[in-house]
């Protein structure tokens, strides 16, 4: 989906961050009769700025002003810098932007509020006041601009005529050049949720906990179910939502997850008990109450719910969640909270299966209070991933893994950091780079953006960090990697907004401050060498960057506003003057992906295979275009150690390639539970790597033997035995079920025969054996509400939400 929501706050547009704590306002310090001086001063030291660390090593380029100055534009908005703006790009280089402000006032039981909408053609450089085409109807600022994600150009806004009645939407399929009101018979509780299949068709939930579903671009409803906790679009028009019958989602263990693959016709429940469920690549993932109600256990899918496996992971109580890091069609990783409040925990790897986890990380970053963590999936590099983890004294320490989790290590030392040879010998921990990710940001350590990475970007990563024994509360600089996270350069001094232009061949960046700017920096070699250019001479209070999603454009938009914070001004530059000339074959040169020891014969080899692409050259001043597609070349390796990840009851000590066997598991037999039965496994601690296209080479011996022996487990019953239930009771409860079994299927066959014809609908569960350990499981948090599952690779979303509030 081509869509990019900015949204910037109320006051963030007027004193955002000059009211950060510690910082105090430029405004308040602002003596009477100071205002040229001082923007004399903030001019001159604008001019100084220096463009990067390695100014004095690179060649400044002739002709930027003449060549940038008739490709920057200027908007300003007529429309005053009060409330909350938005930023949606609609379809894939259509050139449309709409944005959408909103001002908003609580008075009493009441809301009062304000919108305008406006629209640009050209990438963001002019726009036009459309709110008439939504009649200046006020437009719910929580529901935002909901873009269909098939590059169609189908739009739609959720207004507020509450005073008139109910709520409304404006409808577009021509990119926002029309739009059609219709009433809504609800009041919605999310925003409309378009099926990645067919974007004519939508879902969402109303206040009421209704499930409402709409064919025709929400023209007419639909009611297809109540008592609606969570719904989520799955593949080929399937819908998963979870259900409570006492009508409270609050009554965590206790939903019922129920599939529809026909709108609604027929419903079918495929778990019960459910804590919680998640979607990702193929897995779907649920945890589920056991017998006594205190504990949960994950449960996994790879037909949609028909069969389920548990998860060889640890049970977790109350005070402990599970969190899918990520997930495609491979597979998963996951986070484990270790018992007690220590804001640490394990991360598990798991075979194509998702069913048999391995150890992956220890004392891996997540903490209870900020619900965020550092885990970063790297786009640009397969099998890249960065997180932090806690050491044993307390310090926040970044980590990276090349080969989906195998194995982690410590970033690599900046070639140009601060650190000298003595240093780096004598107190290596001094040299350690560490990168600021979501983690950061909630600890408000002065990260305006999170690591950026770009599939088509290859081995291309900006990251702010900084350099020393933890990562450090003072600002952090801009780090860039070329090669996927092996290596790292200094790039620029202090916290920038940055992005991602023309496939990598151009990066730029604004400075984060309190002060009004002028600059842009800009990059035309992967950050090596940085260069200035004056977009503007009346500086800008900088609020935000954008660019059209996907890396490809040439355009970026610098939102803000003046010295009076009365308006929203926009920005926009087109570097495309400025790379005139279109890249040729000579532009290019071969590059082995994750190349760490060149004179090695496996060098390069990672997931059994090695990578070579073509990438631009760091002298070459040219134009990838908007239709730039990778070009790589993959050859097979042999078999090794790095190619397994450490089987069930393994994990690989820190610095060592070897499995050796878990302390808790010696002694014990590894047994998990597989479709219903109990498989033993024989393994001397190496399991490959899914989805690993090694050849030949190490070949560790592994087996799995089926027991025979039917899994049991309590997630199939209904209602937890508790303590205090007798043998007796239980005696009881099953003649009477057993009796009430006999009656309706007895009632079936009579309405099959007598009153349908032999033709009838039924409730289906999941085809799986009585008591097996795997019940068809799938439960839903009240959490991420807007979520909508597509077919991206990668994932992240929270198992359970609710405990990390």
């Amino acid at each position: 989906m081509i869509c990019r929501i900015l949204v910037l706050g109320l006051f963030s547009s007027a004193l955002g961050r000059h009211l950060q704590e510690g910082t105090g306002s430029p405004r308040a310090r602002r003596q009477p009769g100071d205002a040229e001086r001082r923007h004399s001063l903030e001019r001159r030291e604008l001019t100084r700025s220096s463009a990067g660390v390695n100014e004095e090593t690179c060649t400044a380029l002739r002709g930027v002003e003449a060549a940038l100055q008739n490709s920057t534009s200027t908007f300003t908005f007529k429309v005053r810098s009060m409330g909350s703006l938005s930023l949606a790009w609609v379809g894939d280089r259509s050139g449309v932007v709409l944005m959408l402000t909103t001002f908003q006032v609580p008075l009493f039981l009441m809301r009062f509020g304000q919108s305008s909408l406006y629209r640009s053609e050209d990438y963001g450089k002019t726009f036009q006041d459309v709110t008439h085409l939504i009649n200046h109807t006020f437009i719910q600022s929580e529901f935002g601009i909901a873009i269909s994600p098939d590059h169609s150009g189908k739009v739609i806004l959720t207004a507020d005529v509450s005073g008139f009645g109910g709520f409304r939407l404006f409808r577009s399929r021509d990119f926002g050049l029309t739009f059609e009101p219709t009433d809504l018979p609800f009041e919605p509780l999310i925003q409309m949720l378009y099926n990645p299949g067919d974007c004519n068709t939508l879902l969402t939930l109303s206040i009421t906990l209704d499930l409402w579903l709409s064919e025709d671009f929400g023209a007419t409803w639909r009611k297809i179910h109540n008592s609606v906790c969570l719904v989520r679009w799955g593949p080929r028009n399937t819908i998963y939502f979870t259900t409570n019958n006492n009508g409270s989602c609050n009554d965590k263990g206790m939903l019922d997850l129920k599939k529809t693959v026909d709108y609604g016709k027929t419903i079918h429940t495929v778990a019960s008990r459910v804590y919680s469920f998640v979607l990702g690549g193929k897995f779907l993932f649920s945890s589920i109450m056991t017998g006594t109600g205190s504990e949960r256990v994950v449960h996994v899918s790879v037909d949609g719910g028909e069969h389920w496996n548990i998860a060889q992971l640890p049970a977790v109580n109350h005070q402990q969640f599970y969190y899918i890091l990520a997930a495609n069609q491979d597979m998963i990783f996951i986070h484990v909270d270790d018992p007690g409040d220590t804001g640490v925990g394990t991360i598990y790897v798991s075979d194509d299966r998702g069913t048999v986890f391995s150890k992956s990380l220890a004392r891996h970053l997540y903490t209870t209070t900020g619900s965020d963590t550092d885990f970063t999936a790297i786009s640009s590099l397969r099998g890249v991933y960065m997180t932090s983890i806690l050491t044993e004294d307390g310090t926040v320490e970044t980590v990276i893994t090349y080969d989906q989790g195998a194995k982690w290590q410590p970033l690599r030392r900046p070639q140009n950091s601060d650190c000298n040879a003595a240093t780096s010998t004598n107190r290596p921990n001094r040299c350690k780079l560490h990168i600021y990710a979501s983690y950061s940001t909630a600890m408000k350590m002065n990260v305006p953006v999170l690591p950026l990475s770009q599939p088509n970007a290859v081995g291309l990563i900006l990251a702010h960090g900084s350099v020393g024994d933890s990562e450090s509360a003072l600002a952090p600089d801009v780090y860039v990697s070329d090669d996927g996270g092996y290596s790292w350069l200094l790039a620029l001094r202090g916290p920038h907004h940055y992005a991602i232009l023309d496939s990598g061949g151009l990066l730029v960046a604004v400075e984060y401050t309190n002060s009004p700017i002028n600059q842009i920096k800009f990059s035309t070699d992967e950050g090596q060498c940085w260069h200035l250019y004056n977009f503007t001479s009346d500086p800008l209070y900088f609020i935000a960057m954008d660019s059209e999603p996907g890396s490809r454009s040439m355009n970026v938009s610098l939102w803000g506003n003046r010295n009076d914070h009365t308006k929203w001004v926009v920005i926009t530059v087109d570097f495309r003057k400025l790379l005139t000339r279109d890249c040729n074959e000579g532009d290019y040169q071969q590059w082995l992906a994750h190349s760490a020891d060149p004179s090695g014969s496996n060098d390069g080899c990672v997931m059994g295979y090695k990578e070579t692409f073509l990438r631009l050259r760091k002298d070459s001043m040219c134009w990838n275009g908007r239709d730039f597609a990778i070009t790589k070349k993959q050859s097979p390796c042999p078999c090794s150690v790095a190619d397994y990840h450490c089987d069930f009851g393994y994990y690989r000590p820190e610095n060592s390639s070897e499995c050796v066997e878990q302390e808790e598991m010696m002694g014990r037999p590894l047994e998990f539970c597989l479709n219903g039965t109990t498989e033993q496994l024989q393994t001397s601690g190496y399991r490959k790597i899914p989805g690993n296209q090694c050849e030949g080479g190490f070949q560790p011996e592994r087996k799995e033997i089926d027991l025979r022996r039917l899994c049991i487990s309590d997630a199939h019953h209904p209602n937890p035995l508790t303590e205090k239930d007798s043998p007796n009771t239980a005696v009881i409860v099953m003649v009477v079920m057993a009796i009430l079994l006999m009656s309706a299927l007895a009632g079936v066959w009579l309405v099959k025969k007598y009153v349908c014809g032999g033709r009838f609908l039924v409730h289906r569960y999941s085809v799986m054996r009585e008591q097996v350990e795997a019940n068809k499981i799938e439960g839903v948090d009240d959490v991420d509400t807007s979520y909508m599952e597509t077919e991206k690779t990668q994932f992240n979303d929270d198992s359970d939400q609710d405990l990390l509030e």
